[in-house]
């Protein structure tokens, strides 16, 4: 067996036994959709057993401080006892109360999301931020949206579903579903999948 599997089965052993109290919650709902879209992203495969769901939560636990801080947010204050078993990402702020199932973070750097709600299976990259334009106003996230790398999006504005974000775009004012947007300020490039130049 190769030296570099075997040190990395070590570690994980190592590792799930600081997340045996963690385990107590991977049956909670939300945590468990949470669980199936992460692996079926980061692992190539979707949990279909008890023992792949605990192997699966404890890959993802040791070696994603993202997924850790997804978990977290999703136990509100155990999670703030639990987490300095396996600390989450320092740089990866969640302040919105409503987010639904299957939030996935890829590099988790420098990021804020603070929206007033954030749908079902979003994504994100590193270096986004999702906040307020005053002191009262932050966007609504629909289901099934990427934001990618370096974007921002401001105000009370909505973001409708299956909308994709490009890289460092910045988002002022409500999307369209299905929509593909760029730009600053953001401007619609694909709309239900036809090339099109729109202003939002």
């Amino acid at each position: 067996m190769n030296v570099k599997i075997i040190i990395k089965n070590i570690w994980l052993l190592l590792s799930s036994i600081r997340l045996i109290p963690h385990i107590c919650f991977i049956n909670k709902e939300v945590v468990k959709l949470d669980l199936e879209r992460w692996s079926s992203i980061l692992l190539d495969k979707k949990p279909d057993t008890a023992c792949n769901i605990i192997y699966s939560f404890i890959k993802l636990m040791t070696y994603y401080p993202e997924y850790r801080s997804v978990f977290y947010y999703r136990l509100k204050t155990i999670g703030k006892i639990l987490s300095p078993l396996c600390p989450a990402m320092p740089t990866l702020y969640l302040y919105t109360r409503d987010v639904a199932p299957g939030l996935f973070i890829e590099h988790g750097l420098s990021t804020i999301v603070a929206a007033n709600k954030i749908g079902t299976n979003c994504w994100i990259n590193q270096q986004v931020t999702i906040g307020y334009s005053n002191d009262t106003d932050c966007p609504t996230i629909g289901d099934n949206v990427i934001i990618s790398a370096g974007a921002k999006v401001l105000g009370n504005i909505t973001i409708g579903d299956n909308v994709r974000i490009g890289a460092n775009a910045v988002v002022i004012k409500d999307v369209p579903e299905n929509c593909t947007v760029v730009g600053i300020p953001a401007y619609i490039v694909r709309r239900n999948g036809v090339k099109t130049k729109e202003i939002l």
